[in-house]
């Protein structure tokens, strides 16, 4: 049986774009939050990383209430005639949004695991904070930043309660794979939603499989490199 990929395309164009959002925005905000020992570190830190613990359709709601007609940031992209509501771009916010602490959380872990003289050596020796960040801590904590980037990608990739809120199903425009498996379901076609749980699963799996042997390949390297 012939199967539309729509649903496919659609979800990696979100996925991809999604998780370079968050990949560049988890970095400057773990950085700066590893950095960071001031009396607000704690109530930061917990709000960094509400979404996650968050039901998706309570994040999908605060979203809905932002970028929606009567929202701030709704009202802000009306005056340019945009709407984001119930378009694939509403899809990414909700994916950016409950992605995002993975990617912070993963990636701060990483960061405050480096040994602090090396940082400090970089700055006596005049490195600016952007140069010690992009030529010293982020080569160092690289495993843990790409391990944070594959979580980001999984779970945008499986978001489904706040996508559903924001972006709905709407064929061709934003039906994505877990949305699609949704309403198959709910229409009895369970061998369509068994093909695309199978495809989701297949994907997902070999970008956590890839990030390991990434991982142990460099840790063989610089292993090597270590004993020479």
């Amino acid at each position: 049986m012939p199967i539309d990929l729509t649903p496919a395309w659609i979800s990696l164009k979100i996925t991809v774009t999604a998780t370079i959002i968050i990949f560049f925005l988890g970095l400057l905000v773990a950085w700066k939050m590893a950095n960071y020992t001031g009396k607000w570190h704690g109530l930061l830190d917990g709000i960094l990383t509400l979404p996650l613990v968050l039901p998706p359709t309570v994040a999908g709601f605060i979203i809905l209430v932002l970028i929606g007609k009567n929202g701030p940031i709704g009202k802000f992209f009306a005056l340019f005639d945009v709407s984001l509501i119930f378009t694939w771009q509403a899809a990414t916010i909700a994916a950016v949004v409950v992605a995002f602490p993975l990617m912070y959380k993963t990636a701060k872990g990483a960061l405050e695991q480096i040994d602090t003289n090396v940082i400090n050596v970089a700055k006596t020796l005049g490195a600016s904070n952007a140069r010690v960040f992009w030529r010293v801590a982020l080569p160092m904590a690289w495993p843990g930043v790409l391990a944070a980037t594959a979580l980001a990608f999984a779970r945008s990739l499986g978001e489904f309660g706040a996508t559903l809120m924001v972006a709905g199903y709407i064929p061709g425009k934003t039906e994505t794979i877990p949305t699609t498996i949704y309403y198959a379901t709910q229409n009895g076609e369970m061998q369509t939603a068994a093909i695309w749980v199978a495809i989701i699963f297949v994907i997902s799996l070999s970008v956590a499989v890839s990030t390991n042997y990434w991982n142990k390949a460099k840790s063989k390297k610089r292993a090597g490199a270590g004993r020479k």
